[in-house]
């Protein structure tokens, strides 16, 4: 990398956007830390699995209604809204946290509305990065956006510690509630390229709609057979991850020591993909995640392979890179092959199938590994995705789709089209993950 990346060049739409992403990330991954600290203050550990629970949820519940309203009413739209929701649901916590006066029920309550907000934005946003982004920087936003990510999983953390352990659980939501108010002002004036939006996007009604995405899915047999993947990917290897790492690093391992390096592995080989995914030329992206995702499939074999903290932590960091890349070069593939006018509407379905079916694996892990053993789980967890990865690997669709050519660039007057800022809501200003 000889020079800054050009998507993030003065007057460039995307910048606002990356910029309020790239603060709103870490409160994202400070949020878990000091929201499990605060729980177990005033409840027990199944306290705390009640609140995760309730922000996973409506994933499933919510995230194709999201896709609709993005598609339908203008994706930034959505996403100032559903920043305001969880600027608003994280000062409440705060304040409740600050004042002493918080329950179980009420963190149980906010934690489902976080989850509404959070299952509208996504979707929303895979939308709106190939409205902001001129079609031959796609992949450079995609990567720069995952490298915010990949970042934040390393600093945030740390910066989650430092805050309870020298401040408190209520100050660390409220810094996050913060950053969702900085990243909705970035929204707030942040200038958009026009979308082709479908006629059924202003004329069809919610199911109609629905349908219309649904047939935009179905009609690709590299997403559809994606998506069975990705499923798999959230339902089998992350859970076992999440729930029987750290069990396994418990008996077998260091026990917190062994796990926090494993993680951090893995978290360096994510910056590592996102970096390589930024500037490396790829003319068939989506045969480049098929790959990825089968080597980021092994993860739980990986964890379970018997082979000590510095053997899994080394294979774990290249379980990272492949993450990266299939993710970067999955969401890149779904805004530049899909109609402008239904990206946030598929992307639902993406979301939906993936973290909105996580809570499946996550609830069977713990039970199917005392079944039949930790290792053996964790073989069979990975061994499932991989399968189904290789499944999707083998579509000859996967394998002959490329890259869309660059269309000519646009005369300067022409680029870019302000949108008028959105007017206020009665009683403040807003904006929006």
């Amino acid at each position: 990398m000889t020079s800054s990346p050009a998507v993030l060049g003065r007057g460039e739409p995307f910048r606002l956007l990356f910029l309020g992403q790239a603060l709103s990330v870490v409160g994202d991954r400070i949020t878990p830390i000091a929201l499990a600290f605060a729980a177990l203050e005033l409840g027990s550990a199944t306290d705390l699995g009640l609140i995760f629970a309730a922000g996973t949820i409506p994933y499933a519940l919510f995230a194709l209604m999201g896709g609709v309203l993005a598609d339908r009413l203008g994706r930034r739209e959505v996403m100032l809204a559903a920043d305001l929701l969880r600027t608003a649901v994280q000062g409440v916590l705060a304040t409740l946290l600050l004042t002493g006066v918080a329950e179980i029920w009420m963190m149980v309550v906010l934690s489902a509305l976080y989850g509404v907000g959070a299952a509208a934005f996504f979707p929303s946003m895979n939308g709106l990065i190939s409205q902001a982004v001129r079609p031959e920087h796609l992949q450079e936003a995609n990567a720069l956006l995952a490298l915010t990510r990949s970042a934040a999983n390393v600093t945030g953390p740390a910066l989650a510690g430092l805050i309870v352990a020298l401040i408190g659980t209520g100050e660390a939501i409220a810094f996050d509630a913060l950053t969702f108010a900085v990243s909705a002002l970035c929204l707030f004036f942040l200038p958009i390229m026009p979308v082709d939006r479908s006629a059924d996007a202003h004329e069809a009604g919610v199911v109609a709609q629905l349908r219309a995405g649904w047939r935009e899915v179905a009609s690709r047999t590299w997403l559809w057979r994606g998506l069975l993947a990705i499923s798999a990917y959230h339902v089998f290897v992350l859970p076992a991850v999440y729930v029987l790492g750290p069990a396994l690093a418990d008996r077998q391992l260091d026990g917190a020591s062994s796990w926090a390096f494993i993680v951090a592995a893995f978290g360096v080989g994510t910056v590592v993909g996102n970096v390589i995914a930024l500037r490396a030329p790829v003319r068939r992206p989506i045969l480049v995640a098929a790959w990825a995702l089968v080597v980021g499939s092994t993860q739980a074999l990986i964890i379970g392979s018997g082979l000590g903290t510095l053997g899994i932590g080394l294979l774990e960091a290249v379980a990272g890179v492949a993450v990266a890349l299939f993710f970067t070069f999955w969401d890149m593939s779904l805004q530049e092959q899909v109609p402008p006018g239904a990206v946030a509407r598929v992307s639902s379905y993406d979301f939906t199938v993936s973290l909105g079916l996580m809570p499946i694996g996550l609830a069977l892990a713990g039970p199917v590994s005392d079944a039949v053993g930790l290792e053996e789980t964790l073989r069979l967890m990975s061994a499932v995705s991989i399968l189904v990865a290789l499944g999707w690997l083998a579509a000859p669709s996967v394998r002959r789709l490329r890259r869309p050519p660059a269309p000519p660039l646009p005369s300067p007057e022409a680029a870019v089209q302000v949108e008028p800022p959105l007017t206020a809501p009665s009683g403040g200003s807003g904006r929006a993950r």
